[in-house]
């Protein structure tokens, strides 16, 4: 180790940090996920040729940071070294194991994917679920497959097993590179990591002993679709809870990826920074319902509370309050009257109209933004309503997944979605007035459906008193902030809330997808959203890889479309040609719109791959599919864009500028900094078409200082400027080429 150029670099430079770590070591690279894996077969090499030690290790790529300890040393700590020393866990004498991140990255390069060995997916001690593959090089390594993974497979009921085989969705060789340093580390219960390293910060902070989180609640019941009973519960139990204004109450979404049951509670509340864990069981056999809570000093890893309540069902209520009251009095929490009342209200006293509820709740809490989501949470909320009309909270929640899916255009956003939305947000605000969800929702309603951003504003901050840990709540308001162009403020909301914000900080952005994918390891919309990133920054090869593996389908149209892009992009689209031409041959009606945009892209890749003639049917056939929607969806700006393309694709030069005109009227940027940029970016790519070059140019100059979103995908960059065939026309243009340095006429 100490021969290494970088061992010496740092040495030499007064980098180098030596931490006591007993019989391991950590080593930190930060240049090529070749060199902690070269580093690895060396130390094996030199072990064998002159030593009787057989060293373990594990080699992951994540975050580490340096803090200085309790003893103002100075050290590094972050998921990078944790998961390493995961994954390095799971291997015995000899095996040299990678995570799927260094793998993937290893793949790329061809002399190494003999040696590449796939393991399969596994779900470590602490909950989280990772790839795992051996590597074995001339005789170095060990080819066996490790005995904890052998014994899980001969105990694959068993609860307390170390590790848990998961089918692997996609091909374990998808490469999501990770522009950052690398952080090895090995031992004789050794690890290794690769990473990024981040700025020095004070030692960390011992969570405050009002803080907790409420873990999924396991389903004990028979019946496996009672799944979704088990999962209201818990989140019932914590929205009562996240009520209480001295307590610190982690999201729901932050502990949603976690297990029922884990074996290192001390590890996922250092990871959420909370001193209490919540962690219970629901078993629902007919009428009757058992659950099982336990609260625990997470610092101390002892139990502070534990009971089982064995109720009816008509009586769930008040488990719920019960478990909410009791956790709040041990953790010393003050309660208003106020927070005391909303903790043990009853939401309803119709049964099947609450079974509903929680059905509906249990979509609105999956993670994926899709169709079929948005239209079982509706159903089910509107079979609440209709079953217990003074049902306050579902009417509250069926107005958001209205105006949410109004907004993401999950639903048809029709003026009838949009008036069923204010119809549902008045009548809960008439039957509970004081409810903070119901002023959530009258504050999303102006946001999403009105673009009222002041009145939403008051209403959010209204709902923020009310709702002291929802994290929805800051989240809201850092959307709108977002919309008026306020990007700083509106980054301290999404940091409050910890979600992703959507400037042009590839880097920032980039750690936030990675955290999500170490979390969750298959969410589509994070691939799709780091190979956007790729996109904008020019790395194509980095982007392919993301995508490739991805299966999708229209109802994942967002996704897709970024497959469909970086097709475009490479100027390849054969493939992707067949694809789409498959998801339209039948195309569903329920995505309305949704499969003229997708024809206006196949038409696109078409024209690119040289088939003008089909393409222009493909175009003309989107513009019947896409112009009867206008009628009902009149204020549907992607509409209108959509149309808009297509009119520039079939030559329409006044339609396409018309409507161009028309959304732009609608957004103006200094209305909508988010919706305004892109109405700009459609007029641009309209004008660079059909020849308004000078137009076209001056509002590019204009979109490459400007923070948005990006209206075909990623914001535009002078990457993408360089590789988008859309711009073709103006490669001969001396101000484009200033805007895109590399830009040539050859395209």
């Amino acid at each position: 180790v100490r021969s290494t150029e970088c061992f010496r670099n740092a040495e030499e430079n007064g980098k180098l940090i030596r931490v006591p770590t007993g019989d391991g070591m950590a080593l930190l690279f930060f240049r090529s996920p070749e060199e902690p894996v070269r580093c690895a077969l060396e130390i094996s090499h030199q072990l064998r040729e002159n030593s009787n030690i057989r060293l373990r290790m594990g080699i992951h790529s994540g975050p580490v940071n340096q803090v200085r300890d309790v003893n103002d040393t100075l050290n590094v700590a972050g998921t990078g070294i944790n998961v390493a020393q995961r994954i390095m866990d799971c291997g015995d004498a000899g095996h040299i194991l990678l995570s799927k991140h260094v793998a993937d990255d290893l793949a790329q390069y061809r002399h190494w994917q003999p040696y590449l060995h796939d393991l399969g997916e596994y779900e470590v001690k602490h909950g989280l679920r990772l790839s795992i593959v051996n590597l074995c090089k001339d005789n170095l390594g060990n080819p066996n497959l490790p005995e904890k993974l052998q014994r899980r497979k001969r105990r694959r009921q068993s609860a307390s097993a170390i590790v848990k085989p998961i089918r692997s969705r996609w091909p374990v060789f998808m490469t999501v590179p990770i522009l950052s340093a690398i952080a090895m580390a090995i031992g004789l219960s050794t690890y290794f990591g690769y990473s990024r390293l981040t700025r020095p910060r004070g030692a960390a902070t011992v969570p405050s002993e009002k803080s907790i989180a409420v873990l999924p609640f396991e389903n004990r019941s028979e019946e496996k679709a009672n799944a979704y009973f088990a999962d209201g519960i818990q989140d019932e139990i914590l929205t009562r809870l996240a009520k209480i204004s001295d307590l610190k109450v982690i999201s729901r979404t932050s502990t949603l990826h976690y297990k029922s049951a884990p074996e290192n509670l001390r590890e996922i509340a250092k990871q959420l920074a909370v001193g209490h864990v919540l962690e219970g069981s629901v078993q629902k056999n007919g009428d009757e319902v058992r659950v099982n809570v336990q609260l625990i000093d997470a610092i101390n890893d002892s139990y502070v509370w534990a009971e089982t309540f064995d109720r009816k069902l008509t009586d769930i209520f008040s488990v719920e309050s019960d478990v909410a009251k009791a956790v709040a009095d041990r953790l010393k929490a003050r309660l208003s009257g106020r927070e005391e009342e909303a903790v043990v209200r009853k939401p309803t006293d119709n049964l099947e109209a609450y079974d509903a509820y929680l059905r509906g709740l249990a979509y609105t809490l999956k993670t994926a933004t899709t169709t079929a989501n948005a239209l079982g949470a509706q159903t089910y909320f509107k079979k609440a309503v209709s079953l217990d009309p003074t049902f306050a909270i579902a009417w509250a929640q069926l107005s958001i997944v209205d105006a949410r899916n109004y907004l993401t255009q999950s639903l048809q956003p029709t003026v009838a979605l949009r008036e069923e939305a204010r119809q549902a947000v008045e009548t809960a605000l008439r039957l509970k007035p004081d409810l903070g969800e119901a002023i959530w929702a009258k504050g999303f309603y102006h946001y999403a459906c009105l673009k009222d951003y002041d009145t939403a504003i008051r209403y959010f901050e209204q709902a923020r008193r009310l709702l002291p840990n929802n994290s929805r709540v800051p989240e809201s308001l850092a959307y709108v902030e977002r919309r008026r162009g306020d990007w700083e403020r509106s980054e301290q909301y999404l940091n409050e809330a910890e979600q992703l914000d959507c400037l042009r900080q590839f880097a920032e952005a980039r750690r936030k997808l990675d955290n999500i994918l170490q979390i969750t390891g298959d969410d589509v919309h994070a691939f799709a959203a780091e190979a956007t990133i790729a996109q904008a920054e020019g790395d194509l090869q980095r982007a392919a890889t993301l995508l490739a593996p991805l299966q999708l389908g229209i109802d994942e149209w967002g996704a897709l479309a970024v497959q469909t892009y970086q097709a475009i992009l490479e100027r390849q689209p054969a493939e992707m040609i067949v694809r789409l031409r498959q998801l339209l041959a039948n195309p569903d009606p329920s995505f309305g719109y949704t499969n003229g945009e997708v024809r206006f892209w196949l038409g696109w890749a078409e024209d690119v791959a040289g088939e003008h003639a089909v393409a222009q049917k493909s175009w003309r056939q989107a513009q019947r599919e896409l112009e009867p929607f206008l009628t009902e969806q009149p204020d549907n700006e992607v509409l209108i864009e959509d149309l808009a393309l297509v009119s520039m694709a079939l030559g329409d030069k006044a339609r396409a500028l018309a409507l161009c005109e028309r959304t732009m009227a609608a957004s103006p940027i200094e209305k909508d900094a988010i919706q305004g940029p892109v109405a700009l970016e459609i007029f641009a790519r309209v004008s660079a078409q059909l020849g308004e070059h000078e137009h076209a140019v001056e509002i590019l100059e204009k979109l490459l200082s400007t923070p948005y979103k990006g209206g075909v995908c990623a914001p535009l960059t002078p990457a993408l400027l360089q590789l988008d065939p859309m711009f073709d026309p103006l490669r001969n243009d001396p101000r484009f080429q200033e805007l895109a340095p590399s830009s040539r006429s050859e395209h």
